[in-house]
């Protein structure tokens, strides 16, 4: 399941990251966002959602959501 399709409040494992854009990578990956770590949708908005990593909340769009596969 992507993160996009995740459930509001509940925590998952972030098993992979579908993104061939080395970048992109390199930014999810400043953030806390790599395969292991736990994440946790705190909503779900028209465009967009609202993420936990760590101790930080960031709103990521919808196509950066479907690229984050969770456990």
């Amino acid at each position: 399941m992507n993160l996009a399709e995740a459930t509001e409040g509940k925590e998952y494992i972030i098993a992979d990251i579908k993104t061939d854009d080395e970048e992109l990578n390199a930014f999810l990956f400043s953030l806390g966002c790599y395969s292991g770590e736990m994440i946790t949708v705190i909503s779900h908005l028209k465009d967009s959602c609202v993420v936990s990593i760590k101790d930080g909340r960031y709103n990521i769009d919808k196509e950066l959501a479907s690229a984050i596969i969770v456990a």
